[in-house]
């Protein structure tokens, strides 16, 4: 059959995937953070590998713990990167509200990636801490302080770029009219706006810590081959291992609280305080009875999401109730929010 137009020609596969990960670097180099998630993820690929080599070479843990958590962070980093991408694919009917919650999941997987990697990098040093191995130190300070400088790149790429530019679907505000229905009132108010948060999101938290992490294991590398190189002391190397695997651990608790918080829809942590203030406000709105069923979550970061229902009076406006209850929210940082209106019998 003579296809019809262009459209029904089928392209071979290896054209299919060239243009799936063409479409993938277009994404990923149109946003800054993804750009340098992109370039960052190849450096410390790259460096991961000499610094395996090296720490085979003069038999360091520290060196070869570092390069396999080296590793570990380019598979956080990766994850981080899809995610990044995923997140700016547009909502659909299946998922109405897109794909932002994917820098959940990936600040959750980078999250657990750092705790195996800290038991990995203690367990390794507290058996090297009781029969420290011969390592050859004066091969250590050179690649230590490169693995330092690399570190440092990225340190500098994600906290003076990392902080993720809140976005939300065009601005748009509408209320639904009140339909009667066995004397309850629907209204759905929502509105999107365009705004820049300086809260950092789960993705770029997960890899500055990654990378911050990274930066304490070169450290670690640099102390331990000075104190082996002036004190001849071999357990320098297990002993800063121990710490640096502490100190990981230690730095993602928070991470992996805050995304387990999201993913079982806890209230916003920041809300926690505000709204409180903000359902005393509602209820001295005219001719509000009572807040029932107040519901609110965190869709992604600074994304919050509220549902509740107002007993409101028969002569109640609903306009007027609906739309000052929106601005109460929308001032206590919710930007979504649906309202039901109950009228309560005469």
């Amino acid at each position: 059959m003579i296809p019809l137009s262009h459209r029904d020609i089928v392209k071979p596969v290896h054209n299919r995937i060239i243009d799936n990960i063409s479409g993938w670097l277009r994404l990923i180099f149109s946003d800054r953070n993804s750009r340098n998630l992109f370039l960052f993820l190849l450096l410390n690929l790259s460096f991961a590998f000499i610094e395996l080599l090296y720490g085979i070479w003069t038999n360091s843990l520290g060196l070869i713990s570092d390069s396999f958590h080296m590793f570990f962070d380019c598979t956080g980093l990766l994850a981080g990167l899809a995610a990044s991408v995923i997140t700016k694919w547009k909502a659909n009917e299946r998922y109405s509200f897109g794909y932002v919650r994917a820098e959940v999941l990936a600040g959750f997987v980078n999250g657990l990636f750092l705790l195996f990697i800290a038991f990995f990098i203690l367990s390794e040093a507290v058996e090297r801490a009781i029969e420290p191995p011969e390592v050859k130190h004066e091969r250590l300070f050179t690649v230590s302080v490169l693995g330092f400088l690399v570190n440092l790149v990225g340190i500098y790429a994600f906290q003076h770029g990392g902080t993720m530019h809140g976005h939300t679907h065009g601005g748009h505000n509408h209320n639904a009219g009140a339909h009667h229905h066995n004397q309850h009132h629907y209204h759905h108010t929502h509105s999107h706006s365009h705004n820049h948060v300086n809260q950092a999101s789960p993705i770029m938290k997960g890899v500055f810590l990654h990378i911050l992490a990274d930066t304490l294991g070169s450290v670690g590398v640099i102390i331990s081959s000075i104190l082996m190189q002036t004190l001849g002391w071999m357990r320098a190397d297990p002993i800063c291992s121990i710490v640096i695997a502490i100190l990981i651990a230690l730095s993602v608790i928070a991470l992996i609280k805050e995304s387990v918080g999201i993913l079982m829809e806890r209230q916003p942590i920041s809300l926690d305080d505000i709204l409180p203030e903000a359902y005393q406000k509602v209820m001295q709105l005219p001719g509000v009875y009572s807040i029932q069923e107040p519901h609110f979550w965190t869709l992604s970061s600074d994304n919050y999401i509220g549902v509740l229902k107002l007993e409101v009076s028969k002569v109640a406006d609903p306009k007027y109730v609906v739309s000052h209850t929106h601005m109460i929210f929308a001032s206590a940082g919710v930007k979504h929010l649906y309202v039901q209106l109950d009228f309560a019998p005469m």
